[in-house]
């Protein structure tokens, strides 16, 4: 692992831009639940009743059963792990332009500004039709933030925590101070990602000098296409993950390692070289 590791430092610290991609593997070590897989989310949960059809057609139903999903993933506090906080020390170094998320537990942002598991970082960033920065580096929440809530009707963005207090204590829909219903600041089933969201992660893709996959099982379109995308323009791409990807025959490194292990050290191999 160390040599590929050390190419890769190589790689970051000759590049102008690098780019992350981030998937459920680099929040599992945080104790958030996985959707899929042994003992996944939608092991417990019909996925079939959070499409976004349902939510327009009875939102209502909707949301009383949404409140049991979200306690059931958000019931206890999570805080980022050692692996989000390399993602974040290499772009308060200025060696990360962005990191692309698939997750929506908010850890990249609380890594990058320093917010805790108390903090509300819901006022001070965007969702998926915007970026959010922190720091040095832009994240880029492709399916949203759970722990936002935003208002169908005036767009009004809220901290999520309150609203499931309504909806569990029989506001059904809750609604904002406006009327319009709460709908969670995700992408659910059968709505689309945000255009402007995955357009500008095309944009980091194509830019990359470095394109980094980590904990990405590479399946879920279009954000899987990334890899392939930067590849495409001459990227150097590396892939993190403990299992096996269908793009990882795009990439000039492949990690099978834990990304807690794999990622502080990436950060420390770049750090140590600059301060030689």
């Amino acid at each position: 692992m160390d040599a590929a590791l050390e190419r890769l430092a190589d790689e970051i610290r000759r590049a102008e831009t690098v780019v992350a991609l981030t998937g459920a593997g680099i929040s599992a070590p945080s104790g958030v639940p996985t959707f899929r897989g042994d003992d996944g989310v939608w092991e417990h949960f019909d996925e079939g009743q959070f499409t976004y059809g349902r939510f327009q057609r009875d939102p209502a139903g909707f949301w009383d059963d949404r409140v049991a999903l979200h306690r059931d993933l958000f019931g206890e506090e999570y805080e980022p792990n050692v692996a989000h906080e390399a993602l974040a020390e290499l772009g308060r170094d200025g060696h990360l332009e962005a990191i692309c998320t698939q997750n929506t537990d908010g850890l990249h942002l609380d890594a990058a500004t320093g917010v805790g598991g108390d903090g509300d970082s819901s006022q001070s960033h965007s969702s998926t039709d915007a970026n959010a920065t922190g720091s040095e580096t832009t994240v880029l929440e492709l399916h949203g933030n759970a722990q936002r809530v935003r208002c169908q009707e005036c767009g009004a963005r809220t901290d999520a925590d309150p609203i499931y207090d309504r909806a569990e204590n029989g506001e059904l829909p809750p609604t904002c101070d406006c009327g319009g219903i709460y709908k969670p600041d995700v992408v659910l089933f059968g709505e689309q990602l945000s255009g402007a969201a995955i357009q500008r992660a095309q944009a980091l893709a194509r830019e990359s000098d470095v394109f980094l996959a980590i904990g990405s099982s590479l399946v879920v379109t279009p954000a899987a296409s990334l890899p392939r995308t930067a590849a495409a323009t001459g990227a150097t791409v590396g892939i993190v993950t403990l299992e096996e990807t269908p793009l990882d025959d795009v990439a000039d490194v492949c990690c099978r390692r834990d990304v807690t292990d794999v990622l502080p050290r990436l950060s420390s191999l770049v750090t140590r070289d600059l301060s030689r």
